[in-house]
């Protein structure tokens, strides 16, 4: 083979192991980022992997509010009124936190079916529900009040 060639083919074979490697290691990062949704009957279920990050929505459970007298932790109930499933959390809920109302939560699911947060998001006004819990309710037939989903803004 001319020497030239063969400088031109080991090039070309290192652009593309390159190119593989960046490749393997944006698609590594990606699926580390991946927070999936789930409903309460998806966990109760067991159709969540343990030790994975995931997103958890539904409605908090009305009385089921707990707060640890002597520090942030905080435990509730979410449903999607199939299905209920505790969530833990340590740290400050969001001002618009009410028992009734939708939220999300990341996290990670324990061993006992607990879901552990490390973040706790509420609606941001009295008729906006995160589209995961519109979904997931209006699935399992139950919006909370027999209301209806929000209708969609074209434009």
């Amino acid at each position: 083979m001319n020497p030239l060639r063969k400088k031109r083919l080991i090039i070309i074979l290192g652009i593309l192991a390159g190119f593989g490697v960046a490749v393997a290691l944006a698609l590594s990062a990606l699926q580390q980022n991946i927070n999936l949704f789930y409903t309460p009957t998806q966990i109760a279920n067991g159709e969540v992997p343990h030790d994975t990050r995931i997103r958890a929505g539904g409605m908090v459970k009305k009385g089921s509010l707990e707060r640890s007298p002597d520090s942030l932790v905080v435990r509730f109930v979410v449903t999607d009124f199939a299905k209920d499933v505790t969530i833990q959390y340590q740290g400050i809920l969001p001002d618009l936190f009410r028992e009734g109302q939708g939220i999300v939560a990341l996290g990670k699911l324990d061993a006992e079916g607990v879901l552990i947060a490390d973040e706790v998001l509420a609606k941001h006004d009295e008729k906006y529900m995160p589209p995961e819990v519109t979904k997931a309710l209006k699935d399992s037939g139950k919006l909370p009040d027999g209301s209806t989903p929000p209708a969609k803004k074209e434009g």
